[in-house]
């Protein structure tokens, strides 16, 4: 990813509905969800939603895949990681010993097992 590119994907993240779609979608990969339940949870009107999607789509951030009478929409994960280590590649001047706690921080070490932290 370039500096435009960043710009480009940072700008649709920019607007407070278009950032809080997202992250609905992320939370709910990788089955994705519908454009009318992006609307119902984002609490917005389904034209509003769709042109939140159009720019987050834009930006590669979402596509969308017909299903029956639907458009399920789905994050792209690897657009969300390519941004993610655009912002982190100079991190803490390449000394990775400062950049521990960021790693260890996007890091999971557990895993849920019947409501406990299995490490």
């Amino acid at each position: 990813m370039d500096t435009e590119d960043a710009l480009a994907v940072l700008a649709a993240l920019g607007q407070a509905t278009r950032l809080e779609t997202f992250r609905l979608l992320v939370r709910h990969e990788p089955e994705g969800l519908p454009a009318g339940e992006l609307a119902r949870l984002a609490g917005v009107p389904q034209n509003t939603m769709s042109a939140h999607l159009s720019s987050l789509a834009r930006a590669g951030l979402v596509s969308g895949q017909r299903q029956s009478r639907s458009i399920i929409y789905r994050a792209d994960l690897k657009r969300l990681e390519g941004l993610t280590l655009f912002l982190l590649t100079d991190c803490c001047g390449g000394d990775p010993a400062l950049c521990a706690p960021i790693v260890a921080a996007l890091t999971p070490c557990c895993t849920p097992k019947d409501g406990q932290d299995v490490c």
